[in-house]
């Protein structure tokens, strides 16, 4: 028969997974997460006490909560059980086997708070990747090495409207019938579009070409800018999925990168880019292979640490902010 599980035990566990090599523990210890209590604080107030009730959940604590749904592409209910469920997501929230854990509906309240938050009229989300990008600077993670551009569709639940609903959502108005219905308003997303995305057919074993495919997509886009050297993201925006890939290249170029290379696939190639790029100093090289107009033609092999986000397009950047803390450890 199994003993008692004791204090020392539990000790123990932590340290064989310190020894496996535990990324949430390291990003404790890159990252400082006091820096952001202040932002926090401003952007979620948390109301009176004098009149009781149960104490609110830490701010920093309610962040890496946050933290850990996003890089794990976590439901709200199941990020509650797996805190509940791994000791190494109880550690890198400094919580005890007799804490209490935020449940599902607290961290839902608490990201649609942030997501939705300003601090001196900028979205806070905005203000904590800035101080993000402070933190990464001071701890030696320059922006270098060059940049690459890049942007993914990331699919939403596809709506089922009418050619007058559809009508009226692309001329910016929302549907008579949905506005009497708030229910019905509340699970019709007004923002994502359609687009093709297309994919390129490997040849056949013979040689052969091979027709090239073009498949229809609905949601988001996610447009990224990385350092090549750290990889990790130091612009971002988001779009509906119909958003060409070309028209955010001068949002995304970080000019603090010390290099002046940039990476992008054949989607960035305009006149209005080359222009932006021969303007800046900027231009594209790789391996010492040939470019055209300034734009490398190969596509950048993928981002890693990258994950889904959640479907709307404010939560959709916090999601991306999210995961940069968890691209941070991976270094």
């Amino acid at each position: 028969m199994r003993g008692q599980t004791g204090f020392f035990d539990i000790d123990e566990r932590l340290r064989e997974l310190s020894a496996k090599g535990d990324e949430l523990e390291r990003l404790n210890t890159l990252v400082d997460f006091e820096l952001f209590r202040g932002d926090l604080e401003r952007a979620v107030p948390r109301s009176d006490r004098s009149r009781g009730g149960r104490p609110a959940f830490d701010h920093v604590l309610m962040f890496k909560a946050l933290i850990l749904q996003a890089s794990h592409s976590l439901s709200d209910e199941r990020t509650e059980y797996l805190i509940k469920d791994r000791l190494s997501f109880m550690r890198f929230l400094d919580l005890g086997l007799a804490d209490a854990v935020p449940d599902a509906n607290t961290i839902w309240t608490f990201r649609e708070a942030l997501t939705r938050a300003k601090i001196q009229g900028k979205p806070a989300i905005e203000i904590l990747f800035q101080r993000f990008d402070a933190a990464l600077a001071a701890a030696g993670f320059l922006a270098m090495g060059g940049q690459i551009i890049d942007a993914s569709i990331v699919a939403a639940p596809k709506q089922r409207n009418s050619e007058a609903e559809k009508r009226e959502i692309k001329e910016g108005r929302i549907p008579a019938d949905w506005a009497r219905k708030p229910a019905k308003l509340r699970q019709k997303d007004r923002d994502a579009r359609w687009t093709l995305k297309y994919t390129k057919a490997k040849p056949s074993e013979d040689g052969k070409p091979r027709i090239d495919l073009a498949v229809l997509a609905f949601g988001y886009k996610n447009h990224l800018g990385i350092d090549r050297r750290h990889r990790l993201i130091r612009s971002w925006a988001v779009t509906d999925a119909a958003r060409h890939d070309g028209a955010l290249l001068p949002e995304l170029i970080d000019k603090d990168n010390t290099a002046g290379d940039v990476w992008a696939d054949t989607a960035y190639r305009s006149t209005a880019n080359e222009k932006y790029l021969a303007n800046h100093a900027l231009r594209c090289k790789r391996n010492g292979v040939s470019t055209r107009n300034g734009i490398d033609s190969r596509v950048t092999r993928p981002i890693r640490g990258l994950r889904r986000s959640r479907p709307s397009s404010a939560s959709r950047r916090l999601g991306q902010l999210l995961t940069s803390f968890v691209n941070t450890s991976v270094r």
